[in-house]
């Protein structure tokens, strides 16, 4: 999927490890695997100061993607690397082997899977700013020690410029509904590592505003329009509501579309900064987005993110070991009820995914930070134990389930097979076989990043307006929430 270059990155004195540090990798390295084992080695200078060296000359041969070299970085004093380097090194892999800069695209990956990979570089380029040193005192060679990290975010936040201009938004307008909330999600991830990184650049540094500032309203603009128009597929005539999955199939109402919508919803309230853009590329139609300017915090997004919540919780569509299954088709019974046909939620697709696992879970965490609700984050630990335990992985005594599969198995000798995985390994019912498509290939980047967004460390606050906090429960919900996530 991409296309850029790599060179020597010596990574800062000063990494907080983070789950986003750990997820982020794993995530990328997903997509990159093919590539990670051809990849050689370098040993950087010994030093504190030396933080992303040769960033710079990275930058000046950004553009010869075809004929760059791709450098692991070894860090000093470890054997084994660390995750920073590795985090870094694979976003490079991804993008000098995947990314075009000219087109501004990934030229092997679909619309979706190229929103998808689009938010994993705004969410990694988050994880590296946030783990810089920018308050450091200014001194002779501080402000060239500065530009070294900054050289790199900059260079991949003009790749995400690029990608603005190569997305293919005309004919995503016209694709299913979770096409289009892909869309929404990876521009809103832009819009939190734009505010992120001039947060601390700016307030350390006390620079000028930082020119990732100037496509936040570009980048808000696209994700109100997608959300706009992948509204209209709510639809309320069949299975008491729910999101259907295409306008141009037969009614499906799917985990993935509704977690979306929820996920997309609750992530426009909390980081949309507001669009006072009111020329969508066509004219206003029934289902197409508003031309009316909005605001902040509309609340429109948190009613649809709780409304959605509710109707995907109590739609049954999860199975006996408590995964979402992939959805529901649409049987119609004739029945004598007001109204005429009566449409019911009752043939279910038992399919699962690991994806259909991950994209509610950074819902749940959104909808707790906009209300304060416990509920929304015990929901995602029971989640989350719900995966572990079919990968095969016994929470409770702490054990690895290791029997062989049943002789008449198709895969005898690797395992029992426990719904997502098997040896506490998670893994698409496809991967053994080696027949995953590329969405396939994108579902476990997708879990583990809305994972790491679930379980980054809860805020010192909640968003919920005209309510005190009681601090006392809030630490204690903190606290278990750390633990949880720590296992």
């Amino acid at each position: 999927m991409g296309k850029l270059r790599s060179l020597a990155l010596n990574p800062p004195s000063r990494w907080h490890f983070q789950w986003r540090d750990a997820v982020i990798l794993l995530l990328v390295i997903l997509t990159c695997a093919s590539y990670w084992t051809s990849i050689p080695a370098f040993a950087p200078k010994i030093g504190s100061d030396d933080l992303f060296t040769n960033a710079n000359s990275a930058l000046q041969q950004d553009d010869g993607a075809e004929h760059g070299t791709n450098v692991t970085i070894a860090p000093e004093g470890t054997k084994d690397g660390n995750i920073m380097d590795s985090l870094i090194n694979a976003v490079d892999v991804m993008q000098s082997n995947y990314f075009q800069v000219w087109a501004g695209l990934w030229p092997t990956a679909i619309d979706w899977t190229s929103a998808v990979i689009a938010t994993h570089i705004a969410a990694a380029m988050s994880t590296v700013s946030s783990s810089t040193n920018y308050a450091i005192q200014p001194g002779p060679g501080d402000y060239a020690l500065l530009q070294k990290p900054e050289s790199l975010i900059n260079r991949f936040m003009s790749h995400l410029i690029g990608f603005y201009f190569g997305q293919d938004a005309l004919t995503l307008r016209s694709e299913a509904y979770d096409d289009m909330l892909w869309v929404v999600l990876g521009w809103l991830e832009s819009i939190k590592f734009v505010d992120s990184h001039s947060t601390e650049l700016l307030y350390a540094q006390g620079l000028p505003s930082w020119y990732g500032e100037e496509w936040v309203p570009g980048f808000a603009h696209r994700a109100r329009i997608f959300w706009d128009l992948a509204s209209g597929g709510w639809d309320a005539s069949a299975c008491g509501g729910g999101m259907v999955w295409s306008p141009y199939l037969q009614p499906y109402k799917n985990a993935i579309t509704n977690e979306l919508f929820i996920t997309a919803s609750i992530a426009m309230y909390l980081h949309f900064p507001g669009d006072d853009n009111t020329s969508p590329f066509r004219a206003r139609e029934a289902s197409g987005p508003s031309r009316v300017p909005i605001g902040k915090k509309d609340p429109k997004f948190l009613d649809a993110a709780i409304v959605a919540y509710e109707w995907l919780a109590s739609s049954n569509m999860r199975n006996s070991k408590g995964l979402f299954i992939d959805g529901f088709h649409i049987s119609h019974n004739r029945h004598e009820h007001a109204g005429g046909r009566h449409k019911e939620c009752n043939i279910r697709n038992e399919m699962v995914y690991t994806y259909n696992q991950g994209v509610v879970l950074s819902g749940q965490r959104g909808l707790w930070e906009a209300t304060g609700s416990r509920e929304y984050l015990e929901d995602g630990h029971t989640l989350i134990s719900s995966v572990i335990n079919a990968t095969g992985f016994n929470l409770a005594s702490q054990t690895v389930h290791t029997s062989a599969s049943p002789t008449n198995s198709s895969l005898p000798r690797l395992g029992t097979w426990h719904g997502l995985g098997r040896h506490g390994i998670l893994e698409e019912a496809c991967d053994a076989h080696g027949t995953c498509s590329q969405d396939a290939q994108t579902f476990k980047g997708i879990f583990f990043h809305h994972f790491a967004q679930f379980c980054q460390p809860l805020p010192a606050y909640v968003v919920k307006p005209g309510e005190t906090v009681d601090i006392p429960s809030l630490e204690r919900l903190k606290a278990w929430h750390v633990r949880k996530c720590g296992g």
